[in-house]
């Protein structure tokens, strides 16, 4: 006998079918009209959910209530894997505040879209056009629509592969300075964590400051900055090609010259910069003189960790991490900045202009004109988000210019390295910081197309007629 479900139970149901397909034909039109516009609306989202999560009292270490404005500027940061800090992590989160942080940084170094493709994946065993679109937006049109997929699958087993190795390495290393094996776990998890997302959030309260000639604990970090700073497109081709430099892509080849390239440049000049300042690294042995510099070069392209306080540096040394932090890591990575292959494919472009010729080249291949124009974009829309900032900062504050500017790129740029600037402000001024933090997060491109009231194509085109320019 075949019992019958009542009849309004089965209306409901369809009804519910009915909604849910509803909602899938909006998320399909939405993401296939305004990729960047459904990144913005889903980015908002979960920095509203951490929001919510911090501002509990159960968050809180001492049980109570935390502002509005510090939970919220926690949360973008966290999110935004910025590592800027208006309360001390280690003393006014609790286990569970930071918890929370902890899987915000995973969150946001992952890509909300990503994640989201990802589950979309998971539950459908394949990825449809809008989870390609989705995730091609999210990874900032690193790869063709085909390879979204794959793509995917490496960046989270690569992500948590990576890690569970750097963790792997310093929970001994903090079992053997003392701390209680579960403690010892925690730390190790939290800082691998927050060392490959490039988030600079410590759990201890004086930072790294203890272990500031502890390579045991020091090379992983910097490692995992490193990597992280390169970005999923550069990861993915040297998982599958390894060290043969021929099959990189053009992408890779500019991201990993410039790294490096950035990388001994800001060791040299920030050794020589800080190398007799008294209130830094003079007092301290050759070797741990290298160690600061090699440390702080690669924390300064986002990483946000730091062994010095920024205001007991040097100007000139603030203004070079200034360009550093504006600089930032590779595309579609955990680093923020202008990307280096911005500045690759403008410096190509002066060198081409340079010598009179036509194209831009590199390695065997042509970079087209648009990239240019997108490059010269993200550098114009990076440096007029860093003018307005620090013009609306200033007017809130008495703070000298120098150190409002370097505040301003780190929140931008989101590396994290501060001045202690972001504690003082009123909350206005929070939320300003806020506002640069997302913005350098979700790219200036993807913003303004987010933004932007209607997208079109032009079906015509002008005559050319060439100003002076220079």
């Amino acid at each position: 006998m075949v019992s019958q479900q009542p009849r309004w139970l089965t209306d409901d149901r369809r009804g519910y079918v009915r909604l849910l397909a509803s909602v899938r034909d909006f998320v399909d039109s939405f993401a296939n009209s305004s990729p960047a516009r459904l990144a913005l609306f889903i980015f908002t989202a979960v920095i509203l959910v951490f929001t919510a999560l911090l501002s509990l009292p159960m968050s809180a270490a001492d049980g109570e209530v935390t502002a509005l404005h510090d939970a919220f500027f926690t949360a973008v940061s966290a999110v935004c894997v910025t590592g800027l800090t208006v309360v001390s992590t280690a003393s006014h989160w609790s286990f569970f505040g930071q918890l929370v942080i902890l899987l915000a940084i995973f969150i946001g170094g992952l890509g909300t879209l990503t994640l989201a493709s990802l589950l979309a994946l998971i539950v459908s065993k394949r990825l449809g056009v809008r989870g390609k679109l989705l995730a091609q937006e999210a990874l900032n049109n690193a790869s063709r629509l085909g390879e979204i997929g794959t793509l995917l699958r490496i960046v989270i087993t690569t992500s948590v592969v990576i890690e569970v190795v750097l963790a792997a390495a310093m929970i001994p290393r903090f079992m053997v300075l003392g701390e209680p094996w579960w403690l010892a776990i925690w730390h190790g998890v939290f800082y691998s964590i927050s060392a490959f997302n490039n988030a600079g959030f410590t759990p201890h309260s004086d930072g790294l400051v203890p272990y500031e000639t502890d390579l045991w604990i020091l090379t992983p970090i910097m490692l995992g900055v490193f990597l992280g700073s390169l970005g999923f497109p550069v990861i993915m081709v040297l998982v599958q090609v390894r060290h043969h430099f021929r099959k990189w892509t053009l992408h890779a080849k500019l991201t990993v010259s410039v790294s490096l390239i950035l990388l001994v440049a800001g060791t040299f000049a920030w050794g020589f910069l800080e190398w007799e300042n008294e209130e830094t690294i003079a007092n301290l042995s050759v070797t741990d003189k290298a160690i600061h510099a090699l440390f702080a070069s690669v924390m300064t392209r986002s990483g946000g960790f730091n062994l010095v306080e920024q205001t007991d540096m040097s100007t000139t040394t603030m203004l070079l991490t200034d360009a550093l932090m504006f600089a930032g890591g590779g595309s579609a990575s955990t680093a923020g900045g202008i990307k280096v292959t911005t500045i690759a494919v403008m410096f190509l472009a002066i060198v081409a202009e340079a010598r009179g010729d036509n194209d831009v080249r590199a390695w065997g291949r042509t970079i087209p004109s648009g990239a240019m124009r997108v490059a010269i974009s993200v550098i114009f829309m990076g440096a007029t988000l860093v003018l307005v900032g620090s013009a609306l900062i200033l007017s809130l504050t008495d703070e000298p210019l120098d150190k409002v500017v370097f505040e301003v790129i780190s929140a931008f740029a989101t590396c994290g390295l501060s001045t202690n600037l972001s504690a003082e402000l009123p909350p206005a001024g929070k939320y300003v910081l806020s506002a640069l933090m997302f913005a350098g997060r979700m790219g200036t491109i993807t913003l303004a197309s987010a933004l932007a009231l209607r997208q079109r194509s032009t079906l015509y085109r002008y005559p050319d007629e060439r100003p002076i320019i220079g």
